[in-house]
């Protein structure tokens, strides 16, 4: 035996060797080397791009301009292409919006309960008073029937008791913000979505019109269709057919500043019943007519309605009248719905936390609101030259930001009391929001928290990933100039993640 272990250093295989090394302390640390001996060595950076790189070359033929940066949570870059190239973020633009609203968010929850959304009676010298709706930038202000916070149906019971059973007025006031409803370079087409409606101070069913539509009786009928809201001031043209079968495609054309929408497109006669959103030019005006009819129907009567824009970026332009407070509603909760907006990308509150921004030291302006955010991002050590913002919520293409710059973002948010909330605020593989059905099926699904977006053209992921091998890594992938004729963009970043977990 003497002889025999002398001799096993030598000439023996050295993993042999370690196994019998291992008897000495029992079976138990004999399984854990063997299993330290099976675990392969993390990629390094060379042979990360190795697998990457197949899977970009071919759309990067096609045109595609790539902008990635791979890094662990120690900043050290795996893997990177065009790191400082300025990107299109498309609704990425909402983590800088949200991380600052975070960083923020005592002094926005001053703002909003200093400003909560009040019912203002206003006595007039003959007849019956005014009522005055102001608004506070509440984004879950609601009408409807399943309301349970924030409900227009509490301000109208303060009036009915109060006795009062004629109305001059309602005068819906916008003026906490400055009359600029949609962003710098935002697409006259995507005004009538909901995902491009205006917005304002005064802000109802995240300001959007619902239409429902159903198949028409017999083949080759128009559907029918029906206004949720009767009273919403628009008028339909219905040009749609329903068909025998297939799939709908339906689709509402709007001009901007026009109140007659167009109905095209085919409805399969089985089809369920299609609930169509549309985005609202005059969101105040809209909560006013809203407010009139919940008025009506508590037999009220309500001779006019009348809208407050503040035009100016400085200061409220219409003196307030005399008027005392009938009922305010309780200031929102702003950090759920930031967590709301992250998880479904939403535009409107995006783009009214920017404009809440802009009261901590401004106005209420957008402009106001951009500053707030860039100071309060530099302040917590983002470079200032990594991105250029027009908006809150991505809609603009004027936007840039860099990879690096988010990669940035994201290791300084992770380092902040509030990073661990707003890194699960983004949304979860395969789990909720919009990476609800991405990543089924593979080692991404429950491991990535990261942020999506798109606009035309344009795809963007960046968040935080847990590979198999249980390393937390940040992502940053853009994707621009991408052809009509790719086929599947989004499938390419999910192979690229999914490659870059497997392999990390």
């Amino acid at each position: 035996m003497h002889q025999m272990s002398s001799y096993l250093p030598q000439r023996l295989p050295r993993l042999f060797h370690k196994l019998l090394s291992c008897t000495a302390a029992g079976l138990p640390v004999l399984l854990s080397a063997c299993a330290v001996q099976r675990t392969p060595p993390p990629l390094g950076p060379h042979a990360l791009a190795k697998k990457l790189s197949p899977i970009l070359q071919p759309s990067q033929d096609q045109g595609v301009r790539w902008g990635i940066v791979i890094a662990s949570e120690d900043g050290t870059i795996l893997f990177s292409r065009n790191a400082n190239g300025r990107f299109i973020p498309a609704s990425n633009t909402k983590l800088f919006t949200t991380a600052a609203a975070m960083a923020g968010l005592a002094e926005l929850n001053h703002e909003a309960a200093e400003h909560p959304t009040t019912l203002l009676l206003a006595a007039r010298p003959h007849g019956a008073p005014d009522l005055i709706l102001r608004g506070s930038g509440d984004p879950t202000l609601s009408d409807n029937a399943a309301c349970q916070t924030g409900c227009l149906q509490t301000l109208a019971n303060a009036v009915s008791a109060k006795g009062l059973r004629r109305i001059h007025a309602i005068i819906a006031d916008d003026q906490l913000f400055a009359d600029e409803r949609w962003g710098d370079g935002w697409s006259w087409n995507n005004l009538p979505t909901q995902w491009g409606t205006a917005v304002s101070a005064l802000t109802l069913n995240d300001n959007t019109a619902e239409l429902t539509v159903q198949p028409g009786i017999r083949l080759g009928d128009r559907p029918l269709s029906k206004w949720s809201a009767p009273d919403e001031g628009l008028t339909l043209l219905n040009q749609a057919l329903t068909v025998p079968d297939g799939k709908p495609e339906l689709n509402l054309e709007k001009k901007p500043g026009d109140t007659r929408l167009v109905l095209t497109g085919t409805l399969p006669a089985d089809a369920p019943v299609q609930t169509l959103k549309i985005g609202l030019d005059d969101p105040a005006l809209s909560a006013a007519r809203h407010f009139r009819s919940l008025l009506r129907e508590a037999g009220i009567r309500v001779q006019s309605i009348q809208v407050r824009h503040r035009l100016t970026k400085t200061a409220a332009d219409t003196p307030a009248p005399a008027a005392r407070i009938l009922a305010t509603l309780p200031a929102p909760d702003l950090k759920s719905d930031i967590r709301h907006l992250l998880k479904v990308s939403q535009n409107l509150h995006a783009e009214l936390l920017l404009r809440r921004l802009a009261l901590i030291h401004g106005n209420g302006s957008t402009e106001d609101g951009l500053t707030e955010r860039k100071q309060v991002l530099t302040t917590l050590g983002l470079p200032a030259a990594g991105f250029s913002l027009y908006d809150g919520s991505g809609m603009s293409p004027y936007n840039r930001v860099t990879p690096q710059t988010v990669i940035q973002l994201l290791r300084l948010a992770e380092r902040q009391p509030w990073g661990a909330d707003w890194r699960d605020d983004l949304p979860l593989a395969t789990r909720d929001g919009t990476l609800a059905h991405r990543f089924i099926g593979t080692p991404v699904a429950d491991h990535l928290h990261a942020k999506t977006g798109t606009l035309a053209a344009t795809h963007s992921l960046s968040g935080y990933l847990q590979t198999t091998r249980g390393q937390t890594l940040l992502i940053a992938i853009f994707a621009n100039d991408i052809p009509d004729d790719l086929p599947h963009p989004t499938k390419i970043m999910d192979d690229l993640v999914t490659t870059i977990a497997e392999a990390e």
